[in-house]
């Protein structure tokens, strides 16, 4: 893709037609099924790619970007187009999108989470999209295209298990999913694998949380969601994108995406660069400490 074809790409416009804030508790839910789908297409050319030595470039920002996620994210941006025309798209890889407020509704976009585990073989990456309304992710989906796993919510969270590039059908077998109450001889507590920060990693020490699980990208929100795990913490400044669907999931499954503060996470923060200062997701437990003790962490 050239210069010229990037920025096309990026800054595609459509007439706005969808009233999307006035989406009912069902359509919710086929809506996420519909992000899910869009999600599995891409994630076709994803595991092309990764079968191969795929090439990789550094930003700015010292990450990694592949050609996966750019073939990802035109796939997925093309069909938003389709799916939901006129809603801005604010995604990782195209940095005008990045720049002016989206509005009350708008997507979220992460072609490809978890790029470094991509990039080292291991297949705990995903792609997430998110519809969020009014600050909040409404629907949303993960799919670890690698694991055959999808994940979509709207008013509640499903799984299922689907090939990459494969047309999910009508009877295909789907699970409701719902957070765990834990018990205290088995909380478990997940930790980002290539992410490590001194204040999350602090934190966690003071609360003596020694049941850790280490694991890339947007699956941990993904595994709480479904009773896996009870607790994943970072403290570290997080990208909206990275977050939007894993929250969805959770959300909708009966857990929380909080911020140091102890508030739900709000998205469209266009003025700081769509970053959060750090977040807590929780399961089905609902922590009894002091929310001072992680602001002083982050």
């Amino acid at each position: 893709m050239n210069r010229v074809q990037r920025r096309a790409h990026c800054e595609g416009s459509f007439p706005f037609r969808f009233r999307v804030a006035a989406l009912k508790s069902a359509e919710r839910n086929t809506l996420g099924l519909a992000l899910g789908q869009l999600a599995v297409r891409a994630g076709e050319i994803v595991m092309g790619i990764y079968r191969r030595s795929p090439s990789v470039a550094i930003k700015r920002d010292a990450s990694p970007v592949t050609e996966a996620d750019l073939a990802a994210e035109t796939i997925i941006i093309e069909g938003l187009g389709m799916l939901l025309p006129g809603l801005p798209v604010v995604s990782e890889e195209c940095p005008q999108s990045q720049i002016a407020p989206p509005g009350d509704a708008f997507v979220l976009v992460d072609p490809l989470d978890g790029t470094r585990e991509f990039v080292s073989g291991r297949d705990e990456f995903t792609i997430n999209i998110a519809l969020i309304v009014e600050g909040r992710p409404v629907a949303g989906a993960v799919y670890a295209p690698s694991l055959d796993e999808l994940w979509y919510a709207g008013s509640e969270s499903f799984r299922l298990s689907v090939a990459p590039g494969v047309q999910i059908a009508a009877d295909s077998p789907v699970v409701r999913v719902r957070v765990r109450q834990p018990l205290a001889d088995s909380f478990v507590v997940l930790i980002s694998r290539s992410h490590r920060d001194p204040a999350t990693e602090d934190f966690l020490d003071r609360l003596s949380l020694k049941n850790r699980r280490p694991m890339g990208s947007s699956l941990k929100f993904c595994r709480i969601a479904q009773g896996d795990a009870d607790l994943y913490v970072r403290l570290a400044p997080t990208h909206e994108w990275d977050t939007a669907a894993g929250d969805a999931i959770l959300s909708a499954a009966g857990g929380l995406v909080l911020d140091p503060s102890g508030v739900p996470l709000r998205y469209g923060k266009a003025k700081s660069g769509f970053l959060h200062e750090g977040f807590v997701a929780l399961g089905g437990f609902r922590p009894s400490w002091d929310w001072d003790d992680v602001r002083l962490s982050s």
